[in-house]
């Protein structure tokens, strides 16, 4: 493969990652407002005063604090919700395996904007669900209006947009572990659940860590969910730290959003290492 080849992927990954990632780490470090956009290099710097007045503001803390939970719940109820449904794909699931795929992967492809809408409709208090819970005799609760139950409101919808991706990936795992080791742990007397867990999950381990940084990572960056359901709200409960830059930017605090897309940017590139030296293959 020469340079002729590689050059174009070079040329786009600096023009559209490393150019844009050095530009806002540059303007974090200055005091540009919305007044200095036309004239983004005529500012002064102010080192790393943006950095330590975000990290000290109530606001922000409580961004972070909101994505935490949502990656600390969010990541492990999706990928365990995913391997289940690859397992019953993959074993369990003899006839209309295709349509039951396609049922589960379409949230992943649909729009977002129609999810989040549908949503809305479907949490309200006089939406489906609330009529459900009521035919089981539950009073259902003010999912959008009580800051704790527009959280779970929030985490369902995304939990539901990603499985698809999660068991996807998990099938495709399954798949290419050898027949072979299932037969010969059935022939010691190993069962179903046994051989899962003593040898399907150590063998998954490339996969189950391909899927942990890419649900950590999403559900870090998450905005479209909360932006689109609650707008962050009720009383801040659903505004992520991705929702939170993009906030200080309309409010033309151009500074502390790129400031605070920079500790993002830090937190993914932690979170994702610490993932990769964790569950890499030992050999």
């Amino acid at each position: 493969m020469g340079w002729g080849f590689v050059l174009p992927f070079v040329v786009v990954f600096v023009v559209f990652s490393v150019v844009p990632a050095a530009m806002a780490l540059f303007l974090s470090l200055t005091d540009i407002g919305i007044r200095d956009l036309t004239s983004p290099f005529a500012v002064d710097v102010v080192g790393l005063g943006n950095y330590a007045s975000i990290l000290g503001s109530e606001d922000f803390q409580r961004a972070m604090l909101n994505t935490a939970l949502f990656v600390v719940v969010g990541v492990p109820v999706t990928m365990g919700a995913g391997f289940v449904l690859a397992l019953a794909l993959d074993s369990g699931i003899r006839r209309m395996r295709s349509v039951f795929r396609a049922i589960v992967y379409v949230p992943v492809i649909a729009n977002v904007v129609a999810a989040a809408v549908l949503w809305q409709y479907a949490f309200t208090q006089q939406g489906p669900v609330n009529g459900f819970l009521g035919a089981l005799g539950v009073d259902g609760p003010n999912w959008l209006g009580r800051p704790g139950w527009a959280v779970v409101a929030v985490l369902l919808l995304t939990v539901w947009r990603n499985i698809g991706t999660c068991m996807v990936l998990f099938l495709a795992g399954l798949q290419s572990v050898p027949e072979e080791v299932h037969e010969a742990a059935a022939l010691d007397g190993a069962g179903y659940w046994r051989r899962v867990t003593a040898m399907t999950v150590p063998l998954l381990r490339p996969t189950t860590l391909l899927v942990s940084v890419l649900m950590s990572v999403s559900f870090l960056n998450i905005f479209d969910e909360p932006y689109l359901v609650t707008n962050g709200g009720p009383l801040s409960a659903t505004t992520s730290v991705a929702k939170w830059v993009y906030d200080q930017f309309g409010y033309g605090r151009i500074a502390d959003s790129m400031a605070g897309s920079m500790v993002l940017l830090v937190v993914v590139l932690v979170v994702s290492t610490a993932q990769v030296r964790l569950l890499r293959s030992k050999h």
